[in-house]
């Protein structure tokens, strides 16, 4: 498998937004755990090969567990997750499956346990991460 196409290099402005964006969340107060988790269950979803090996060795070496990483497909079926977890990785799925909409019921539960601030950040990173993971299946981006 080869990469398509290298969009840093042709069209570096639009790359760089997005970047812009990423690096917006690095900066915010969401933990590192929390980021890994958006970002792996994210790549699942979409299918981002490259993504998904990235962010599965940057949350193993920042000391997230084989088990987790593993169940994440599962979350629901765990005792594995946080409540907070547990509305951040419903909030991922569908934000990530988009086209059936983001439930009342999860948008709620998700508020009930982040602050407003934090909940704002998460939907950003969710955003952003899917983002990232569009770019590396459209381009065939290939892991290391």
């Amino acid at each position: 498998m080869k990469t398509r196409i290298r969009i840093d290099k042709v069209a570096p402005a639009g790359y760089n937004a997005v970047l812009g964006l990423e690096k917006f969340i690095e900066s915010t107060t969401l933990t590192k755990k929390h980021k890994d988790l958006i970002k792996i269950r994210a790549s699942q979803i979409n299918g981002c090969a490259f993504c998904i090996d990235m962010h599965t060795k940057e949350a193993r070496k920042a000391g997230e567990t084989e088990q987790r990483i593993y169940a994440l497909n599962a979350w629901r079926d765990t005792t594995f997750f946080s409540d907070e977890e547990r509305a951040i990785l419903a909030l991922t799925e569908e934000v990530t499956l988009i086209s059936g909409h983001v439930s009342d019921e999860t948008y709620e539960q998700a508020a009930k346990v982040l602050e407003e601030v934090y909940l704002a950040q998460v939907i950003l990173a969710i955003i952003t991460i899917n983002v990232w993971n569009r770019i590396g299946i459209a381009t065939k981006l290939v892991p290391a």
